[in-house]
């Protein structure tokens, strides 16, 4: 004989009696018995009208049709998590572009970073910094359309660590600055979700939401 937990009948019962009273059907199916019994023990000289079970057939329409919503819309929730537990997945080894002022470097030293200016420019400069702040070296650019745009850069002649220079962007146009929004190129280490919606964390340790990436590559 096969003993089934105590804890184990009781959530089971109580998840029945849960789905019973959230099942559409099952509500609908209460009301028509409620309102045959109604009907059957009305007061024969003060009759129930047409225009109040009009009135109540139409109060049960709506609410089972809001339940039917809800169910629909929970069974789509559960869908986009499921397609985004996937979409996250196959980004773990990719390289995404966020925003972040580091370069990559190749193994020859060459550093090259990226970064999406808003509008055209008629002169862009690409300041190579310190962690502090102190210029390091200046990569010229002249004028440059709107859109993203990627440099390069020699870190031959540096003495200290590349790795951890920044870099940042001067634009303008005339006397007018214009502005840029740096991007780092970083690789999917793990996914994860918050507040429902996908995240990437990247090899600095850091955590992007994917609705923030600037792009794939």
């Amino acid at each position: 004989m096969i003993l089934t937990p105590i804890g184990t009948t009781a959530a089971a019962s109580a998840g029945a009696q849960a789905n019973a009273a959230n099942d559409p059907a099952a509500m609908q199916d209460r009301f028509l018995k409620l309102l045959v019994a109604q009907l059957n023990n009305q007061d024969p000289m003060n009759p129930l009208d047409n225009a109040q079970m009009t009135s109540q057939m139409a109060q049960i329409n709506t609410v089972t049709g809001l339940q039917t919503l809800n169910l629909s819309m929970q069974t789509m929730a559960e869908q986009f998590g499921t397609m985004q537990q996937l979409q996250g997945i196959s980004m773990i080894g990719r390289s995404v572009l966020a925003e972040g002022d580091r370069m990559s470097f190749a193994d020859d030293g060459k550093g090259t970073g990226r970064f999406d200016l808003a509008s055209a420019a008629t002169d862009v400069k690409v300041e190579i910094v310190t962690p502090g702040g102190v210029l390091v070296d200046t990569v010229a650019l002249g004028a440059q359309q709107a859109g993203r745009r990627t440099f390069q850069w020699d870190s031959s002649k540096y003495d200290g660590s590349a790795g951890d220079l920044r870099f940042r962007v001067v634009a303008v146009t005339g006397d007018t600055a214009v502005a840029a929004t740096p991007l780092m190129q970083q690789q999917v280490m793990a996914t994860g979700s918050m507040a429902g919606a996908l995240t990437l964390t990247l090899e600095d340790g850091s955590t992007v939401n994917y609705a923030n990436v600037r792009g794939v590559l």
